[in-house]
């Protein structure tokens, strides 16, 4: 832990706003980043001795801003109800723009392309979430949709809400997406029988699944890549 400075009485150089104006945002460490962010302490802490206090929270890191939920930041000294909902909405501001700027490499038959769109999304749940998205005849994503949020589970999936949401979009063609909290995307006997359950009813129905790809930390798993499902 770092002497607790006050901000005030700082060089300008080492105040995280004035390097940030002088040097550019990419020249600031994590904690400073987060202090520019909280703009001030508390009495007697500073903003980057406070911002240091969550990352130092369990060893998280800056992963923490993911982690911990609005009440957990409430309890460091220092962050009140409004200094916790304004990194919330950076934690999510991130997730977004990730997103964005992944979504012009999107593309069906590329299982990566799908991954990466999807991974800051949802590797930091922390619990299971189901997801379809759905595709038109030209490859082109329609939307997705969340089916069910706990365990993937074949008795407990229902097809019926998958082929519902890709119907009213009018897909031809879907993708199943979930993530394991777990961090390893490797597929259990409750995944493959989801996706085959999935798959029947969508050759019923005329609607093509293309995909299942499991989200793990930084690592994904698909169905189609390792011949599970046949190419498109």
């Amino acid at each position: 832990m770092y002497p607790d400075t006050m901000m005030k009485n700082l060089p300008e150089t080492e105040k995280p706003y004035e390097k940030c104006s002088r040097y550019g945002a990419e020249v600031l460490s994590d904690a400073e980043l987060i202090a520019v962010l909280l703009r001030t302490g508390t009495k007697g802490i500073s903003s980057v001795t406070l911002a240091r206090e969550i990352l130092n929270y369990e060893q998280g890191g800056i992963l923490n801003l993911y982690r911990m939920n609005r009440e957990e930041l409430m309890h460091i000294p220092g962050i009140g109800n409004v200094k916790a909902v304004q990194l919330k909405c950076m934690a999510e501001l991130s997730k977004r723009l990730a997103v964005a700027d992944r979504s012009h490499q999107l593309k069906l038959t590329d299982a990566a392309s799908v991954a990466g769109y999807y991974m800051e999304q949802l590797r930091h749940e922390q619990k299971e979430k189901l997801m379809v998205c759905m595709f038109d005849s030209k490859c082109a994503l329609l939307g997705d949709e969340v089916i069910s949020v706990g365990t993937v589970n074949a008795s407990l999936t229902s097809p019926r809400e998958v082929f519902l949401a890709a119907l009213k979009r009018g897909a031809v063609q879907i993708i199943l997406l979930h993530n394991h909290p777990s961090g390893s995307p490797l597929p259990s006997r409750q995944d493959e029988e989801v996706t085959e359950r999935i798959r029947l009813c969508g050759a019923l129905l005329g609607i093509r699944l293309s995909d299942h790809i499991i989200i793990g930390d930084n690592r994904y798993y698909s169905f189609r890549e390792e011949g599970l499902i046949k190419q498109v």
